[in-house]
């Protein structure tokens, strides 16, 4: 009998229609090269031990000459790899970032965005970055199914507080070619109920699904790839105790110098859910 990881794996091998196997055999030397490459940060791979790059993003169905969107990619850990494969394979790398168009983004908003197209404009290296607006407003990802995969990590939490949950799955379901992807990674608060707008940043996996399901995508597969089962999601200070925010003090209070960070870094980073969903043909 299969344990549960076997099964899981193999669950993520069943093809998303047809009944055959979805690749998952062949090694990707393209996607281990963009890995292993040069133009990574040592605090991205650092963190590569509790992010797992390559088995989440074969998962997600990455694949050659694909046109991949990333959703607020933060400082870049998918970006670094991602760009440097779509370059490498003939594909294109689109970044979802802040809405410039939206008269009410902030300062800081505004000069994230210009510091993180600055820091992946040597096209040598990340070939030809591409940008789309993104926010409670903004207008389409791209034209109508445009797109090969959406990836989005750890963000679901944000739009549910925000209010604007639905917008962005609808966004995501347009962009995305009939059969297209959409790749999800969240803070998992399972087995404890999801508290009412996830303010601790740990979601239920059914609120999640329901929550993409409703745009009108059909979930393909769930993986324990980015599991941690040492991670109770009891915390001070929610997820954000953990690495590498290692919050130690209310949010808009000053750092607390005397706070033991040991037990919550000995936990590592959270216990994620990692799921794949089709739009369906």
């Amino acid at each position: 009998m299969l344990d549960r990881r076997a099964a899981l794996v193999l669950m993520g091998a069943t093809a998303l229609s047809g009944g055959t196997a979805f690749a998952k055999d062949k090694v990707d030397e393209a996607l281990k090269a963009a890995i292993a490459g040069p133009q990574r940060g040592a605090a991205h791979i650092a963190r590569d031990p509790h992010r797992h790059p390559y088995d989440s993003l074969t998962f997600w169905g990455l694949k050659p000459r694909q046109t991949v969107i990333e959703i607020s990619p933060g400082s870049g850990y998918w970006t670094e790899i991602l760009a440097p494969y779509a370059k490498a394979t003939g594909g294109a790398y689109i970044a979802g970032v802040a809405d410039l168009s939206n008269p009410t983004l902030s300062e800081g908003g505004s000069k994230a965005r210009a510091a993180f197209e600055a820091k992946y404009a040597d096209k040598a290296v990340f070939g030809d970055v591409a940008y789309a607006n993104f926010g409670p407003k903004s207008a389409p990802l791209g034209p109508p199914g445009s797109a090969d995969l959406v990836i989005t990590a750890r963000n679901v939490h944000n739009w549910l507080r925000g209010g604007m949950l639905d917008k962005v799955m609808a966004d995501f379901f347009a962009v995305l070619k009939p059969g297209g992807l959409l790749g999800v990674e969240e803070h998992r608060s399972d087995p404890l109920p999801q508290a009412d707008d996830a303010p601790t940043g740990y979601m239920s996996t059914a609120f999640v699904v329901a929550a993409v399901e409703k745009a009108g995508f059909r979930l393909a597969a769930k993986s324990e790839i980015n599991a941690n089962p040492k991670d109770d999601k009891d915390h001070p200070f929610g997820v954000w105790t953990l690495p590498p925010v290692r919050q130690s003090a209310p949010s808009g209070q000053p750092a607390d110098p005397d706070f033991d960070h040991a037990p919550f870094d000995s936990v590592g980073e959270s216990d994620r859910m990692t799921l794949r969903f089709v739009k369906p043909k």
